[in-house]
């Protein structure tokens, strides 16, 4: 199975570590973030992978070599200007069937099979693999109608969303909706097809999902590994 790795963006949020080193090589333990992520992908089946890549691409192909130290076959796409996050997905050659795009910096316990299973159940065009997320605001919330009369009153409400994991399975046909050399952002590419009467899937996750994209997620992404090895890279040996 065919999976697409964005590894091109700067993470600037993460500088000054990210001066050096693009985010998906930061360590976690004693390897990167992609090497854990790649490892996962190959454990579920999808062992044909091709890094977009950027901003220090160069790091990237030195450590990932063509993927055989992790029995699978990498290769890659290099944008030369910012091209977004689905952007680069035009750049991959030979997206014949259907195929898996994500970012190079999470740390979770997802399964990428069963995510497959389902988009294939479901005959998606489409399918976002969402995390239910709470905020709660610290603030008496208050609702004003058209009128400008308050409607509601709610003392510190938790809020429920449903937000992208950064995981998404496609089939081929949404390349005819990503302009080539064109920046274009994967929220856009889900709006577009919605506004073209395309039903995009989600794909519900409740396991463990972070994004390591901030110094403090970054530092919980190293406490939660060591302590939970296990479940993000089973039987490893």
């Amino acid at each position: 199975m065919r999976a697409v790795i964005l590894a091109g963006g700067k993470g600037t949020r993460l500088a000054p570590y990210t001066t050096v080193l693009p985010k998906p090589l930061m360590p976690i333990g004693e390897m990167p973030i992609l090497e854990i992520v790649i490892r996962q992908l190959q454990k579920k089946g999808f062992d044909d992978i091709t890094l977009a890549t950027g901003y220090l691409a160069e790091l990237l192909m030195a450590y990932c070599g063509d993927g055989s130290k992790f029995n699978t076959r990498i290769d890659y796409s290099r944008e030369e200007q910012p091209l977004g996050t689905a952007g680069p997905i035009a750049l991959v050659p030979n997206l014949n069937d259907t195929f898996l795009v994500m970012n190079g910096d999470l740390l979770t316990t997802i399964d990428y099979s069963a995510m497959l299973k389902y988009h294939r159940e479901r005959g998606a065009l489409a399918t976002v693999a969402c995390y239910q997320r709470d905020v709660k605001i610290d603030l008496g919330v208050i609702q004003v109608d058209e009128d400008n009369w308050i409607s509601d009153y709610i003392e510190k409400p938790t809020y429920h969303y449903s937000v992208s994991m950064g995981i998404y399975l496609f089939e081929p046909e949404i390349l005819n909706y990503i302009p080539k050399g064109q920046r274009l952002d994967l929220p856009e590419l889900v709006l577009k097809l919605m506004r073209d009467g395309r039903k995009v899937n989600v794909f519900n996750f409740e396991g463990y999902w972070l994004d390591i994209g901030r110094h403090d997620d970054y530092e919980l992404a190293i406490e939660e590994f060591a302590k939970h090895r296990e479940a993000f890279l089973p039987n490893e040996n």
